[in-house]
């Protein structure tokens, strides 16, 4: 008889330890957004090994969100749906204000810049020359690639150009490439990765100013102690080659801590008179 009991038990101790105990706790589970300047399969690609580590490192579960466009990035971005959310400098300025988003980490070693690409036998040498033309660019308020530069023709260079918004950095290189528009919006690390067909096909004829760039960034509602970890989970991957290489991927060469008042030169342009609400 006392056989049989020790056995029992010793089969309850195995279904116990082999499964759920019910009413176990559950990681939560939050959502960390990327702003859509690449296409949706690169973006995937860069963030699922970073989103491992990061639930590896925080005992935290994440879901990567991926939106189509960079309109549906703001809308959820200005409603505060997204926990953590990687974005533009102006993005922050904007989610920072109404949802009081606040900056963890940036690459603290280079700085965000709009460059304009056209054509290589275009002829086209100077962004005066746009004046009149089209040129595409992915979203109204992506920051380098279209909000600075739309900017910078309007107070600095007096022209004015007819806008095509075409969803991605991608397209908007290839939708000069293909002859569709004469000049295209864009940054340098978003150019820099294009096909070398379409790159070589490409040139670059102006740059703007320099700003602090995009910025990993977490809604107020999340806790002190888990944007604590992540901030110090991202800051990690950099100590490392693998690691390392995965933020270049982002694109992120020296990843380091971030802060709001980093961004107070943006506050200061009034960019909000091109900001296009969406």
């Amino acid at each position: 008889m006392k056989h049989r009991v020790r056995k029992t038990l010793l089969v309850c101790g195995v279904l116990v330890a082999g499964f759920p105990v019910a009413g176990a706790a559950e990681p939560e589970t939050y959502t960390l957004a990327v702003v859509p300047q690449f296409d949706l399969r690169r973006i995937e690609a860069v963030w699922r090994p970073i989103i491992d580590h990061l639930q590896s490192a925080t005992g935290a579960r994440f879901t990567l969100v991926t939106e189509t466009t960079i309109p549906v990035f703001e809308k959820g971005l200005h409603a505060g749906t997204y926990d953590f959310a990687y974005m533009n400098p102006y993005h922050y300025v904007v989610a920072h204000g109404r949802q009081g988003y606040g900056a963890l980490v940036r690459d603290v070693e280079g700085k965000l810049s709009g460059i304009i690409v056209v054509r290589k036998d275009s002829g086209l040498t100077d962004a005066r020359m746009l004046d009149g033309r089209k040129v595409a660019f992915p979203a109204p308020n992506a920051m380098g690639a279209a909000l600075i530069p739309r900017a910078e023709f309007s107070r600095k260079l007096g022209i004015k150009v007819t806008e095509l918004y075409v969803k991605s950095h991608d397209s908007a290189y290839l939708n000069v490439l293909l002859g569709q528009a004469d000049a295209a919006g864009g940054i340098r690390a978003t150019f820099e990765q294009q096909k070398p067909e379409v790159r070589g096909g490409l040139t670059v004829i102006y740059e703007t100013e320099r700003y602090t760039p995009h910025p990993l960034a977490v809604h107020p509602r999340v806790s002190a102690e888990l944007a604590a970890k992540v901030q110090q989970a991202m800051i990690a991957l950099g100590k490392t080659s693998k690691g390392d290489a995965l933020l270049e991927g982002i694109p992120i060469k020296a990843i380091g801590t971030a802060s709001d008042s980093d961004y107070d030169t943006l506050r200061n342009l009034g960019l909000e008179a091109f900001y296009v609400e969406q």
